[in-house]
């Protein structure tokens, strides 16, 4: 029987107003002006280039997680930005590496089926480095594909002047691309130039999703990856890629306030203690991290309360990935 420790933090704040996650699966019909615009654009790219950043900049809310730890993605994710003129879909991918477990395998595969899907291509890298071995495997498939795509070369406020131009040529020579930009998302800069060439390359067509929902994802979903994001921000060393959060419980009290219940996986006993840390302190940083951040989502008071699990070799189990929703060959 796993060993099980809790937090609870039931002190109530007052709630930021913020958009609320709703799932739909169905195509939306509605008055939509001539010449409105419409698709899935798939954003592409190696582990920690920027991409959930890049999103969450265009859509103006976190509907990706984000931290400095590679792979923080490890599902595709779908943001939704609908403006008079236009709807995109964008397809926040997991980056691509090479993978070590059963668990990078899904990943990898994830973001390679999510490109045939897309009407447009954003293959984003990291400008501050050379072109690497997976930004070339990468810019060979998508060489092969009849479709538009955009090279997003971020980080460039980490690069001086006189790095840019022969950066930007090592890049685009992995082409050919149909536009491509040198930018910092962090900085915002240009982003509503990439914007607009994004839509200039999707097709005509009405709306998929009603005009106010940003992601397809359920609210239970996005409070899982809000806890994992905490304990990503607050974890060091080889731990943050070892934690998996599912949440319990989720339930609205007749006072408003919240319920959340929520078990942070991770593989060994060693792991374990750190999560929980002296005297729970460190499950308390998390939670307290994890509960903001949902209040600020959800837009009302929060209940959080946290367990700790052991699930040994979780990323190399297919059973247990499936069972939590990731499904590899």
């Amino acid at each position: 029987m796993d060993e099980q420790h809790s937090l609870s933090s039931d002190d109530q704040r007052t709630p930021v107003g913020s958009h609320s996650a709703l799932h739909t699966d169905f195509w939306v019909e509605g008055d939509v002006p001539p010449g409105h615009r419409s698709g899935f654009v798939a954003v592409i790219g190696r582990p920690n280039v920027g991409k959930s950043t890049f999103m969450n900049a265009l859509i103006g809310e976190k509907v990706a997680i984000v931290s400095p730890k590679p792979q923080t993605t490890r599902k595709r994710i779908r943001g939704i930005l609908t403006r008079p003129d236009a709807q995109i879909i964008f397809l926040d991918t997991p980056g691509i590496h090479h993978p070590q477990h059963k668990l990078g395998e899904f990943m990898v595969e994830t973001a390679y089926r999510t490109i045939p899907d897309a009407d447009v291509i954003v293959f984003m890298v990291d400008a501050s480095v050379w072109p690497t071995e997976e930004d070339r495997e990468i810019a060979e498939r998508l060489r092969k594909l009849d479709r538009p795509k955009i090279l997003l070369m971020n980080k460039a406020d980490l690069i001086s002047i006189e790095e840019a131009q022969p950066r930007a040529d090592a890049y685009l020579e992995l082409g050919p691309f149909d536009e491509w930009f040198l930018t910092s998302v962090l900085e915002g800069r240009d982003l509503d130039k990439i914007l607009d060439t994004i839509v200039k390359f999707l097709p005509e067509g009405p709306r998929f999703y009603p005009a106010d929902l940003i992601t397809d994802q359920t609210e239970r979903e996005i409070a899982a990856e809000l806890v994992r994001e905490a304990a990503l921000h607050f974890l060091k060393q080889e731990v943050p890629h070892a934690v998996e959060v599912q949440v319990d419980e989720f339930k609205e009290r007749e006072n408003g306030m919240v319920y959340i219940a929520a078990t942070i996986y991770v593989e060994r006993d060693s792991q374990k203690r750190i999560v929980i840390g002296k005297g729970g302190s460190m499950l308390k940083q998390i939670g307290q991290h994890a509960r903001r951040e949902l209040e600020h989502f959800l837009g009302r008071p929060v209940y959080l309360d946290l367990w700790v699990k052991v699930r040994p070799k979780w990323r190399r189990n297919e059973r247990i990935l499936r069972y939590w929703g990731y499904k590899p060959k």
